[in-house]
């Protein structure tokens, strides 16, 4: 049946509920090139303001995951589990996580996005590898998957195609903070996977593309009833996203703080929830006993094995080994410019929005589909929420390489902390979980 993209996007503004059909012509016709960008972006913004029925997400979501090829992965006999962050702002969790999980037993066939709005991408930050391609063929990825354990790549022009285009649509034109839109990207590109399992990490905080809990339940839910609608065991980890996480903001600077949790160094909190995950993951996998899953994690980590496999995921999707062997190879701009604190206190706020926001600016991210990332700029965040400060201390780090951008990045991160009289207590990393 044919339909009226015109009268669907006034349909869906109008808060009607569409057909199944009408949502499958939709993504059949955006897939093949005959509704244009407009359009859908039309229509996309009238979903952020009325949203999908679960009448209409099921078909959306359907037909996203049957506009391309579905990996048939019985091959395998590893259990094959999965991680997806809805995004967050300093989130590399996934670059450490993967090669750990896969030396663990595991099989992560993760297939990752860009960045989108404020918030940094999983591929983006691969690609600050000099020569990572993050498009590998259907022969390779099983070769590889069977080899090494793991496979890190971004949605084709086979696999989830329609996912691939309206994901970047979506990053343009202020389509991304929709439950319907996050939940179907997410859930169709991991169900293509032919997975096991999978364990989700769902972002609350001013970072994150929901900032209350309860609308992070919303979604953390709807993924979760959806994996469970296609037999698919699916846990949902709620994560605080109120600042940074890690100190690196950016894309090579990402890969070496990955790195470094890797060799068994980094971050407290990205070593924290890295650890975490891995331990669900192996939960999800079928180990019951938490003690035996955390000391395969540490043991992982300990022996090296998790960071030989990440040499060797690098080197297998072209990457340059030498520039993780030495991180002073990977891209980084030389000019620098450090921001201070202005007065005495503690960090009372380390605002996550704002500082993705500055870090668009700066060219770590993109402001329009077209833009192109600048893997070598970034920050280095040298205060966390609680810490005492004293005026002129450096806060924060900037790498960069274009003076007005700076400046620009400066405009919105001068307000992004707040230094308080009063003692604020530390974070709490992990805020709830729904399996």
């Amino acid at each position: 049946m044919s339909y009226s993209m015109v009268e669907l996007i006034t349909a869906k503004r109008d808060g009607e509920e569409l057909e199944p059909d009408a949502l499958r012509w939709i993504i059949a016709e955006y897939t093949a090139d005959r509704i244009p960008d407009y359009q859908l972006s039309a229509f996309l913004m009238a979903t952020i303001f009325r949203g999908m029925t679960q009448a209409e997400l099921a078909p959306w979501t359907e037909a996203m995951l049957g506009s391309g090829d579905v990996l048939d992965l019985s091959y395998i006999s590893k259990p094959k589990v999965d991680k997806h962050s809805t995004g967050g702002v300093g989130d590399k969790i996934s670059i450490p996580l993967a090669p750990i999980a896969a030396s663990c037993g595991l099989a992560v066939p993760m297939m990752s996005g860009r960045g989108l709005g404020h918030t940094g991408g999983t591929l983006d930050k691969l690609e600050a590898i000099p020569g990572f391609s993050s498009h590998v063929e259907p022969a390779a990825f099983a070769s590889q998957l069977q080899d090494i354990g793991v496979v890190m790549i971004g949605a084709t022009e086979r696999l989830v195609p329609a996912d691939q285009r309206i994901y970047a649509l979506r990053d343009a034109t202020g389509t991304v903070p929709s439950v319907p839109l996050i939940s179907s990207s997410i859930m169709s590109k991991k169900l293509a996977e032919d997975l096991d399992g999978l364990l989700l990490d769902v972002k609350v905080g001013s970072g994150a593309f929901h900032r209350s809990y309860a609308e992070a339940v919303e979604l953390a839910s709807t993924m979760v009833g959806i994996g469970s609608a296609h037999n698919t065991p699916v846990t949902a980890i709620l994560t605080n996203m109120e600042q940074p996480l890690g100190n690196a903001v950016g894309n090579a600077n990402e890969i070496a703080e990955s790195v470094l949790v890797l060799r068994g160094e980094g971050p407290p909190d990205v070593v924290a929830l890295t650890r975490a995950f891995a331990i669900e993951m192996l939960r999800i996998a079928g180990e019951t006993d938490a003690s035996v899953a955390a000391s395969r994690v540490d043991r992982a980590i300990d022996s090296g094995a998790a960071y030989d496999v990440f040499l060797k995921l690098v080197e297998r999707q072209g990457g340059d080994v030498a520039a993780i062997e030495d991180l002073s190879r990977l891209p980084s701009s030389r000019q620098t410019h450090v921001m201070t604190a202005s007065r005495d206190g503690f960090v009372a706020r380390c605002d996550a929005y704002r500082v993705g926001v500055a870090a668009v600016r700066l060219g770590a991210g993109r402001a329009t589909k077209a833009d192109i990332i600048d893997p070598g700029v970034g920050f280095n965040i040298l205060v966390t929420v609680g810490d005492e400060v004293v005026e002129g201390q450096p806060l924060v780090e900037i790498a960069f390489e274009s003076e007005s951008r700076l400046r620009r990045c400066l405009e919105i991160l001068d307000n992004a902390f707040e230094i308080s009289d009063d003692f604020v207590g530390p974070l709490d990393l992990i805020l709830g979980e729904i399996r």
